[in-house]
């Protein structure tokens, strides 16, 4: 088996594939020097085959040979050995997952530095500082990532650590965090790209930045992002250093400023997207080191479909702008138009995510977690977001940094998830038990306000008017030409197979409560309408007045397109599902999901094999192309409903409302066998993992347990 290519290495593949073998990063570096032509550094990756080899059995027999034989061509390439005393060739080592997780793994720049190498770089760079620089930057992340107190002087010994130290960042915590909060699956692994270095940090003409294609908070066709002069990558990202505005580069380095314009430009049009895109700058040359599909807000993605679809020059038609973003659509997003009147601003900084998001403030990533198990909305209050907070950036409803530019860690994660941000608020003080904004002291707990949309940050709970944003309206009227149905996502499968007897739900759907509601937001967290409605199966309708009865009640607020509860709406639902279980009893709730457990292992076995196929030992994405295999996997899904509804049923008897589960799973199971695979895990409709994964949170909170403490103790 081949575990190393050179990032110039033709496949011959589709891009997808290519990310499969060698990791997202390393496939779109070959779009840039092999597609594109453009300046990208030497390299070679380790294939995710290598990673996945390692975590299950130990360093893959003959990685060691391939990795030499392909440094050796790197250094004919450059002109440097690796090792080299008198003029080494550096290289960073990055990990590159076949799904982009920004930030969640890591990164050792500076590699091949130690005393010899370190007197060597000085004397070729003509800068001692310089050299000095470089050296203690590697030995600090090589400390962090490899975990080891003294930094190994051979070169090769550290490379082999480096390698195994991004191989088993796939298991860490915070890359758990994000693939379970992205669904991304969690077999795949992650290649190690080895690249030879160009430095950022050599002199005032060079520089690094990140940049986006567009604005991805607002669309707007401008380029986007931050730059940083006699800098390396790792300063720009991690939220810790002053950035400035990537249009500084027309000032600074015009000749620089125009090639990424254009390179820009061509990036879009291969992909025919927003595109993230990394570079340095090394004495007034422009290297391209990373570009990926960049991640933007929702109201952003509406404005850029229209933009592209529009302009006669880009490949993309009307008809694929409207199908890109046909799940915003089915409740787009909306813009603040007017604010109460609650004073001045405490403080402004960068406008990192839109929307509006007001909750206690918490300081760390732990406390973000615990107060939401507790049910309080909270905003995240940081100097920088790194990787590791990501498990609290999940449950907070806004997050506020002190440091950090427009493509910080905070700003790109908050953007992808859709949660309100404002970062670089110089004037915020992070302190243990709150902050200090401008002279003035909020502890922890105390509410403020975040507009992601001005960069604003307020005291209190603000209040205001919004508006759907313009762009939505063009794209239903061109969904509407087209015969794109919107507004159907999330809502009931169309008929197929034998029609569903009638049940008592169905019956009951025009009696549904507001209790019944409760129950169904705090198993959901969040619901847009149609979502609720077929939850609950009821129209959407009756569902919009449910809604809006717990919102003018308090127990529900309007944040993201969708409906969520308060505080304490969390806390009434609380109250009614413990109602439902002294009604059941304890003993039956908890006997009810131990034997859930013999089923949802099946359960996860049949949508892993319906996403992911195995051939020649080896983990491919499912392209379903093979119509015999899909039909096996349906057939275990068929199997498997058929137990759970004879599992579910008599359940019926001691809690009715279970009978709701029955009936959407029925459905699921009936449009996935009529041939839409979507109703087997897609998240965009009410699909058979979907209702199991509510089912399975409902019974948890039944038991009087919460999903952590499931996960901790291996069982969910």
């Amino acid at each position: 088996m081949t575990y190393v290519y050179d990032c110039d290495h033709r496949h011959d593949l589709p891009l997808p594939e290519v990310k499969r073998i060698v990791g997202s990063k390393a496939a779109n570096l070959t779009v840039m020097a092999v597609e594109l032509g453009l300046p990208v550094p030497p390299a070679f990756t380790i294939s995710t085959a290598a990673c996945r080899g390692y975590l299950g059995g130990g360093w893959p027999a003959g990685l060691d040979d391939e990795i030499r034989a392909h440094m050796a061509r790197m250094e004919e390439t450059v002109g440097q050995r690796f090792g080299d005393p008198a003029d080494p060739l550096l290289v960073s080592v990055r990990s590159g997952a076949p799904v982009s997780m920004p930030g969640m793994m890591d990164t050792i720049l500076n590699l091949g530095l130690n005393d010899a190498t370190t007197a060597g770089l000085a004397a070729t760079s003509g800068s001692p500082k310089f050299a000095a620089n470089c050296r203690k930057r590697f030995e600090a992340m090589f400390r962090d990532i490899v975990g080891v107190e003294d930094v190994p002087e051979d070169p090769w010994e550290q490379l082999r650590a480096a390698v195994e130290a991004v191989f088993r960042s796939w298991n860490s915590d915070r890359a758990r965090a994000y693939r379970r909060r992205e669904g991304i699956p969690e077999d795949l692994g992650t290649a190690v790209t080895v690249q030879a270095m160009v430095f950022g940090n050599r002199s005032v003409d060079s520089g690094t930045g990140v940049l986006f294609t567009r604005n991805p908070a607002t669309g707007e066709p401008a380029l986007y992002g931050d730059v940083m002069f006699n800098a390396q990558g790792e300063d720009v990202v991690a939220g810790t250093h002053r950035t400035e505005p990537i249009a500084v580069l027309d000032e600074r380095i015009p000749a620089v400023g125009r090639e990424l314009r254009d390179y820009a430009v061509r990036l879009e049009h291969y992909h025919r997207d927003l595109c993230d895109i990394e570079f340095t700058i090394e004495h007034g040359r422009l290297w391209m080191l990373q570009c990926r599909i960049g991640k933007r807000s929702p109201q952003a993605a509406l404005r850029i479909a229209v933009d592209m679809a529009e302009d006669p020059d880009f490949p993309l038609t009307r008809a694929e702008a409207v199908e890109r973003v046909a799940a915003i659509l089915a409740d787009p997003p909306t813009r603040t138009t007017e604010r109460g009147d609650v004073g001045p601003a405490l403080t402004r900084g960068l406008p990192a995510s839109p929307g509006v998001a007001g909750g206690g403030i918490v300081t760390s990533p732990d406390a973000a977690v615990a107060a939401a198990e507790a049910g309080r909305t909270v905003i995240l209050v940081r100097r920088e977001t790194s990787p590791d907070d990501v498990h609290g950036m999940a449950r907070a409803a806004g997050i506020l940094t002190s440091t950090g530019g427009l493509a910080s860690h905070a700003a790109v994660v908050a953007r992808g998830w859709g949660i309100p941000a404002v970062v670089g608020a110089a004037e915020v003080a992070v302190r243990e038990d709150g902050i200090v904004v401008a002279g003035r002291e909020l502890r922890a707990g105390e509410t403020i306000t975040i507009d992601g949309t001005t960069g604003e940050v307020f005291a209190g709970l603000v209040a205001g008017a919004a508006e759907v944003v313009p762009e939505a309206a063009t794209l239903l009227a061109w969904a509407r030409d087209l015969g794109i149905p919107i507004g159907a996502v999330g809502t009931a499968p169309p008929a197929a197979g034998p029609a569903l007897a009638p049940s008592a739900e169905r019956g009951a759907a025009a009696t549904r409560t507001p209790d019944d509601m409760l129950r169904a937001l705090l198993v959901k967290g969040y619901a847009t309408p149609e979502g609720a409605a077929t939850a609950l199966l009821m129209s959407t309708e009756e569902a919009t007045a449910l809604l809006d009865r717990l919102v003018a009640d308090g127990l529900a607020e309007h944040a993201a397109g969708s409906f969520r509860l308060t505080a304490d709406g969390k806390a009434v639902g609380g109250e009614r599902i413990a109602e439902d279980r002294e009604a059941w009893g304890i003993d039956s709730a908890e006997a009810a999901l131990d034997a859930f457990l013999a089923l949802d292992g099946r359960m996860k076995e049949t949508v892993t094999a319906w996403q992911m196929r195995t051939g020649d030992g080896e983990a491919t994405f499912n392209d379903h192309t093979d119509a015999a295999y899909d039909a096996e996997v349906l057939r275990r899904l068929a199997s498997l409903h058929g137990d759970a509804v004879a599992w579910l049923g008599p359940l019926e008897a001691g809690l009715p409302r279970l009978a709701a589960y029955r009936e959407r799973l029925a459905r699921a199971a009936e449009a996935a066998a009529a041939g839409d695979g979507r109703y087997v895990a897609s998240p965009r409709v009410d699909s058979y993992h979907g209702v199991w994964f509510e089912l399975h949170e409902d019974l948890i909170l039944l038991a009087g347990r919460s999903r952590a403490a499931e996960v901790a103790a291996g069982r969910a």
